[in-house]
């Protein structure tokens, strides 16, 4: 890998594509409400219990990251495959954390314009990031990799 960058090469941070998402849906649901649920219904409790167990898991996921002593953000150089915990499952538990804190966000505002930007942040992930991601970690781990990949699902 010395001829090429040793990083995925993402078109966009994740973080700040979660980020951009979750404005686009915050302002044009200033500009154009869209609600979605029932008058009576307890967005403020489901969302937020929605949008903890994202960070949660986000935070749980970092930690397997620091223990395997491996960059988390896709512009440095990847040390390891994680295997462990929920890597077991999912190869992207922090992407799809991500997608529960959107999901969290938009029945918390009870905002149709976050389910939106749900469905525009898994456009970004898939296309900008994980496809960069799995390419960048077959060119780094070959078999390795591949043998992972075939065991474990991309998102759940």
């Amino acid at each position: 890998m010395a001829a090429e960058k040793d990083h995925p090469d993402v078109l966009v941070l994740p973080p700040v594509a979660l980020v951009l998402c979750v404005g686009a849906g915050w302002l044009a649901g200033r500009l154009w409400p869209a609600s979605f649920l029932p008058p009576d219904f307890p967005r403020w409790v489901a969302g937020g219990t929605l949008i903890a167990l994202g960070l949660a898991t986000e935070l749980w996921a970092f930690a397997h990251f620091r223990r395997a002593r491996t960059a988390v953000l896709p512009i440095r150089p990847t040390s390891a495959i994680i295997e462990t915990g929920l890597y077991r499952y999912s190869r992207n538990p922090i992407y799809v954390s991500m997608f529960v804190v959107v999901a969290g966000v938009g029945v918390a505002l009870d905002s149709l314009w976050q389910l939106a930007a749900l469905a525009a942040l898994y456009l970004v992930l898939r296309w900008g990031v994980v496809a960069r991601e799995e390419a960048y970690l077959t060119r780094k781990f070959g078999a390795a990799y591949l043998a992972y990949a075939g065991r474990v699902r991309r998102w759940i």
